[in-house]
């Protein structure tokens, strides 16, 4: 039987796309038959063919039903008539059609070990090729015939279709090993603060992509919390978040006296390793468990949420542009005093913008709506609440990254 979930014509076509001009193609070539359940049994348990349409219950009586070799695109159409009509006495005889097979002697052998009645045994045409005549319940005669050529051209597709295989193979393979190799890049270590409980998470939509987050020790005392977006998706992403991210770590002990300085060299070092159209989104933000003070820069990315503990919202504004575009370039650093039970949320797109099926995006208001209910959550049960929030608005395959960063700072005890 058919593996498709409906039987349909439609299923059998092929549609060449490069053709021009109106589709045409054979869609059934008509065979009389004297009883359908028995020819069916015929066609599909001995001939291995497949049930494309089954109409054995019409209006006007007469049954029909369709079906196609598991090779082929065009459809036998079995059709029972009255015994009154003319068709009927079309029942039996040579129908001119011819079957196509690289190895006409192995059918021949297959399909009479399955009681198919076969006229003659095969043997070589003057034509070139080698031919059998068989026969189905009602008498109708079919030609089997194979060709060197026909041969030739299935070996060659199936060496092809292999070779497509093993390459699609070894690409998921290396895809596998660059999400691993990704995922160490996400920081694997937490440096401990006495005034701040801290998470992060990345929830890609692809097997790698180009959203990144990181906690970097900046000092004693010092903690830096980094997000950024880099341009395109994949693979070209992954690459463009490795070289920030090893930029970033490698620069990073400029950070404990001059943050603008980390930043200029980072974008200096993106710029001159990246193509003309690679760009990075990033927001920096440094904390200083002592002092309880945030400074902070905004590189082109979305604004940080500041939720204060009296339920008020103030945004970490970006600061300068993307990170990347301009071999000169500088940023400016913006501080925070931050208090008991505020909430610091900093994410990427894939959070605001992921849209439900009429289009709307989740959107900034909703995110603070999600941070005003569930502040008082640990870190990651907080991060929970946002992922699973936005994945009950879009429902659907996520199209860009999810990554968020929440830190809650203490109350005094």
């Amino acid at each position: 039987m058919a593996s498709d979930e409906f039987l349909s014509w439609s299923n059998r076509t092929v549609l060449r796309s490069s053709r021009e001009g109106p589709y045409l193609s054979i869609q059934d070539i008509v065979v009389f038959v004297r009883d359908l359940d028995v020819s069916l049994r015929f066609y599909i348990d001995r001939l291995g063919f497949e049930l494309i349409a089954d109409k054995r219950v019409t209006s006007d009586g007469v049954g029909w039903v369709e079906v196609a070799p598991p090779d082929g695109s065009a459809n036998l159409a079995l059709v029972a008539p009255k015994p009154s009509s003319p068709e009927y006495a079309q029942i039996g005889g040579y129908r001119w059609v011819l079957f196509m097979t690289e190895d006409v002697h192995a059918k021949y052998k297959e399909w009479s070990e399955r009681g198919v009645h076969f006229l003659s045994p095969p043997e070589d045409a003057t034509w070139g090729g080698t031919y059998a005549r068989f026969q189905d319940p009602d008498g109708n005669e079919y030609g089997l015939e194979g060709f060197d050529e026909v041969r030739r051209s299935l070996e060659l597709r199936r060496r092809e279709h292999a070779e497509k295989l093993e390459a699609e193979r070894r690409a998921a393979h290396e895809l596998e090993i660059a999400k691993q190799v990704q995922a160490r890049l996400f920081p694997q270590m937490q440096p401990q603060l006495k005034t701040l409980d801290y998470a992060g998470i990345c929830l890609q939509a692809r097997q790698v992509g180009g959203d990144y987050f990181d906690f970097l020790s900046l000092g004693p005392h010092r903690l830096g919390m980094i997000i950024g977006d880099v341009s395109g998706k994949g693979i070209a992403a992954a690459l463009l978040m490795a070289n920030l991210q090893a930029s970033l770590r490698s620069q990073s002990a400029l950070a404990f006296d001059q943050p603008e300085a980390l930043l200029r060299s980072v974008n200096r070092l993106f710029y001159e390793n990246t193509v003309d159209s690679a760009y990075a989104s990033l927001l920096f933000a440094e904390y200083d468990d002592t002092m309880r003070r945030l400074r902070y820069a905004n590189c082109g990315h979305l604004s940080g949420l500041l939720i204060r503990n009296d339920g008020d919202v103030e945004r970490l504004e970006s600061t300068s542009t993307l990170l990347g575009l301009f071999k000169e370039w500088d940023c400016s650093i913006r501080e925070q005093e931050l208090l008991p039970g505020d909430v610091l949320a900093l994410y990427t797109d894939g959070v605001t913008e992921a849209c439900n099926g009429e289009g709307e995006e989740f959107g900034e208001q909703s995110l603070i709506a999600v941070l005003h209910e569930h502040r008082e959550l640990p870190c990651d049960g907080l991060l929970s609440a946002i992922v699973n929030e936005v994945q009950r608005f879009s429902p659907d395959e996520q199209h860009d990254d999810i990554t968020a960063i929440v830190a809650k700072f203490k109350v005094d005890e």
